[in-house]
């Protein structure tokens, strides 16, 4: 849960880098919320077929689109890419496929392009390392 607040509290910083760890553990409770506001549609019959979404799904989809641009971004960043590459899941399939793949590499070791490693203790100034999840 700390990641995930994590990123909410850095919810426009597109600048910097975020470690595999904080961009996975933010995609699971993301994933966790959203089908918990699904739910919450479905049982108050607030869903809406024709837009596959009710109000507290949107409301929900709203609230944390910047965040996950944000550390979406960051986490290309880790791997010394552009945040720019994000536009490649526009791309059907592949696009999708080639991203997780870029999600799912291990950061460049050291400082990079886009600032210190996040791994390296000494980048951290305390409060920004959550505590082990």
């Amino acid at each position: 849960m700390e990641w995930y607040l994590k990123v909410l509290r850095n919810y426009v910083g597109f600048s910097g880098r975020a470690r595999r760890t904080e961009f996975w553990m933010f995609t699971l409770f993301n994933m966790v919320a959203s089908i918990i506001t699904q739910l919450i549609d479905r049982i108050f019959g607030w869903e809406d077929w024709s837009a596959y979404a009710g109000p507290v799904t949107t409301l929900y989809f709203l609230a944390v689109l910047l965040p996950t641009l944000a550390v979406t971004v960051r986490r290309l960043h880790d791997t010394n890419r552009s945040g720019w590459w994000i536009l490649l899941g526009l791309v059907p399939l592949v696009g999708f496929i080639v991203l997780i793949v870029f999600y799912a590499q291990a950061g460049n070791v050291g400082t990079n392009t886009y600032g210190p490693d996040p791994k390296d203790a000494g980048s951290y100034t305390g409060a920004e390392a959550p505590a082990a999840a």
